[in-house]
C-alpha cells in the first residue's frame, strides 16, 4: 500500500511540473523580444523579454562631456506600467534637455531600427492667456461710441439750458412789462375795460401778474372739485377756485371755456384770470357777497319782484351759453350738465350769474361735432333728466345737451319760487324732491321716482291763486316734462319770463 501510494504522489509531481512547462511556454510565446543596451542582468545576445502589454523603445538623450555634445543611445523593454500614450509620444515633446523616445512593438527587436530626433525647444517666450483682438477692438468702439455720445447730450443739454435762461429773460421781461402796464391804482374793471373786448379775459401775463399778487383771506366753500377763497386784489374782493390735483382736467376745461371769445356776459360769472402756483390750479373770478342761490334762499325770503329778478336773470345767463354766436369773434353754442342752485350765484342787485363751466358741452357747427369735456366727472344727481338717468341721451345730438339742461332749469326755479312770499306764506328752502327722497338718493331710487313713477316736485295749492306764482308754476312744468323734445328752450322761457318781469314792474310803477 504504501508502495502504491508513493507512485501516485510521483505522478501527481510530473503533471503538475509538465503544467509549469506547458504555462511558460505560452508566456514566452506571448511576449516580445526587444533589443536591449545596456541591459540589466545576465542576457543572451543583447535581448530582453517584454511582459504582455508591454512595448520595446529606443531613446536618445543629448549630454555635454568636455564641452562636447554626445549623443547617448539606448534600447530595452517598458515595463507595462510605462507603456502608455505620454511615454511613447516622447519624441513629439520639446524637453529642457535634449532628449527624446520611440516606441514599438509591431515584431521582435523592432526598436534596433528605430531612429528618433530631436526637437528643439523654442527660445520664444510661453505666450500668457490669449486675447481675442476682435474683442479688444469692439470694446475700444464701444467706449469711443460712448463717450461721444456723452459729449453730444452734454452739448444738448448745455443748448437747451441756454435757450431755457434766454426765454426766461424773456419771459421776465415781458412778465415784467405787462406787471408795468398795470398801473397803481389800477382796478379790475378797469383792466377789463382796457383790454381787446372780445370778451376772452385779459393777457395771459397779465392774469399771472394778478394770481402773484392776490392773498387769501378765508375759504368761503368746499366741494368735490376742491375749495373756494376769498381773495385781495389791490383792495378789492376776488373769489380763488383752488382745484384739487386730481381735478386737473376739470380746471384746464372751465379756464379754456372763460376764455371763450365772447363769453363775457352780466349773467356769467365773470373770469379774471387761471394760473398754476406750485401744486395749485387757481381760478380767480368775480366775488359776490351773497354767494350761491342755494345759501341765498335758506336765509333770504322774497318778493314777486325779486323771485322773478333772479329767475329771469338765472335763465338769461342759460340762454346766452346755449347760444352761438357767428362772426370772426364769435362764441361756440355751451350746455352747462350741472345746473343747480349751487352753482348759480347772487349779485348785489339780486340778479345772478351762473359759475362752474368745468363739465360743459361745445357744440362745433363747422364740423357738427359734440365736444364733451374730457374728466370723469357727471352731474350733480338731483338734477338730472329722465333721459340721463335711464341712459336714453343721445351724446352725438348737442340739442340732447340742451334739454337736460332746461330740466334743471325748472327744478331751480321751482326752489326760487318757494321762498317767494304771498299773503304771509313761505315754503321752507329745500332741495328737489325731498318729499320723495333723500339729500343724496342712490341712482336707482332717483330713477324710479323720476323716469318709472315720472314724479315732479309738489307744487303747493297757493302758488295757483298767485298771478305771478302760477305763471311760473306753467313754465317750470313745461321745463320738466318727461319727453325732451316737449321742453320749452332756454330761450323761450327768458322771453317768457321776462314778459312776468315787465309786468311785475309796471304794476308796481302804477
Amino acid at each position: 500500500m504504501a508502495a502504491d501510494r508513493s507512485n501516485r504522489t510521483s505522478t501527481l509531481d510530473i503533471i503538475w511540473r509538465y503544467l509549469l512547462i506547458l504555462l511558460n511556454l505560452q508566456q514566452v510565446v506571448d511576449s516580445l523580444l526587444c533589443f536591449c543596451n545596456p541591459c540589466a542582468g545576465a542576457v543572451v545576445n543583447n535581448s530582453c523579454l517584454a511582459k504582455e502589454g508591454s512595448k520595446c523603445f529606443t531613446a536618445i538623450e543629448e549630454k555635454i562631456e568636455n564641452n562636447i555634445a554626445v549623443d547617448v543611445w539606448s534600447f530595452g523593454c517598458l515595463p507595462p506600467h510605462e507603456s502608455t500614450v505620454l511615454q511613447c509620444k516622447g519624441d513629439l515633446v520639446p524637453h529642457v534637455t535634449p532628449q527624446t523616445v520611440a516606441c514599438c512593438d509591431g515584431e521582435d527587436y523592432c526598436n534596433r531600427d528605430l531612429k528618433p530626433t530631436f526637437i528643439e525647444r523654442s527660445t520664444t517666450p510661453i505666450p500668457g492667456p490669449q486675447t481675442d483682438t476682435n474683442f479688444n477692438n469692439t470694446c475700444k468702439i464701444v467706449v469711443a461710441v460712448s463717450l461721444l455720445f456723452c459729449v453730444i447730450l452734454l452739448i444738448i443739454a448745455m443748448h437747451w439750458g441756454h435757450q431755457r435762461f434766454c426765454r426766461t429773460g424773456l419771459l421776465r421781461s415781458q412778465y415784467m412789462d405787462e406787471e408795468n402796464q398795470i398801473h397803481p391804482g389800477e382796478c379790475i374793471k378797469d383792466l377789463i375795460n382796457h383790454s381787446s373786448g372780445s370778451g376772452s379775459g385779459l393777457p395771459l401775463l397779465v392774469q399771472r401778474t394778478i394770481a402773484k399778487q392776490i392773498y387769501l383771506i378765508k375759504s368761503i366753500g368746499k366741494g368735490r372739485y376742491g375749495e373756494v377763497w376769498k381773495g385781495k386784489w389791490r383792495g378789492e374782493n376776488v373769489a380763488v377756485k383752488i382745484f384739487f390735483t386730481t381735478e386737473e382736467d376739470s380746471w384746464f376745461r372751465e379756464t379754456e371755456l372763460y376764455q371763450t371769445v365772447l363769453l363775457r356776459h352780466d349773467n356769467i360769472l365773470g373770469f379774471l384770470a387761471a394760473d398754476i402756483k406750485g401744486t395749485q390750479l387757481y381760478l380767480i373770478t368775480d366775488y359776490h357777497d351773497h354767494g350761491s342761490l342755494y345759501d341765498f334762499l335758506r336765509a333770504t325770503t322774497l318778493n314777486a319782484v325779486d323771485m322773478m329778478r333772479l329767475a329771469h336773470s338765472t335763465v338769461a345767463g342759460l340762454a346766452f351759453l346755449h347760444a352761438e354766436i357767428y362772426g370772426a369773434k364769435g362764441k361756440p353754442a355751451l350746455a352747462h350738465r350741472d345746473i343747480k342752485s349751487k352753482n348759480i350765484l347772487v349779485k348785489k342787485n339780486l340778479t345772478c350769474c351762473i359759475a362752474d363751466l368745468g363739465l360743459c358741452v361745445k357744440y362745433i357747427s363747422e364740423t357738427n361735432e359734440v365736444d364733451i369735456a374730457p374728466n370723469s366727472r357727471q352731474g350733480t344727481k338731483l338734477y338730472m333728466s329722465p333721459e340721463i338717468l335711464d341712459d336714453t341721451i343721445n351724446r352725438k345730438h348737442f340739442e340732447s345737451f340742451k334739454q337736460a339742461d332746461v330740466y334743471a332749469l325748472g327744478l331751480v326755479l321751482w326752489e326760487i319760487a318757494r321762498r317767494c312770499v304771498h299773503k304771509g306764506i313761505v315754503e321752507d328752502a329745500q332741495l328737489p324732491y325731498y318729499d320723495y327722497l333723500s339729500p343724496d338718493p342712490s341712482y336707482e331710487d332717483l330713477k324710479r321716482v323720476v323716469c318709472i313713477e315720472k314724479k315732479r316736485p309738489l307744487i303747493p295749492n297757493r302758488w295757483v291763486s298767485d298771478h305771478y306764482l302760477s305763471k311760473m308754476s306753467k313754465v317750470m312744468s313745461e321745463c320738466w316734462l318727461h319727453h325732451p323734445a316737449a321742453r320749452l328752450t332756454a330761450l323761450r322761457v327768458k322771453k317768457t319770463l321776462g314778459k312776468i318781469k315787465i309786468d311785475i314792474e309796471s304794476t308796481i310803477k302804477l
